[in-house]
């Protein structure tokens, strides 16, 4: 069995959001199997500043799916894209 890795883009609510904080919210929130491989981030504007973290799944979990939905439930995210995704 393979595993896939994948680069998401996490758009907090507003500037406002502790990055620090919603980053571990994210890790705790993920599904069993999934991991992160780390975390960058990349200023968007108006000093708006996206969570981009790599995730780690195994092949069959069925891709990200599950990831963007436990993404999706933490508070104070605002939307969720998924930037590039390979087989390792």
């Amino acid at each position: 069995m393979g595993k896939v890795a994948a680069k998401l883009k996490v758009m907090p609510e507003s500037p406002e959001v502790d990055l620090d904080d919603l980053q571990e919210e994210l890790e705790d929130s993920l599904p069993e199997g999934a991991k992160i491989n780390g975390f960058e981030r990349d200023d968007v504007a108006f000093g708006l500043v996206a969570l981009l973290p790599t995730v780690i799944v195994p092949d069959d979990a069925g891709g990200t799916e599950a990831v963007e939905e436990a993404f999706s439930s933490v508070g104070r995210v605002e939307s969720i894209d998924v930037q590039n995704v390979g087989r390792i």
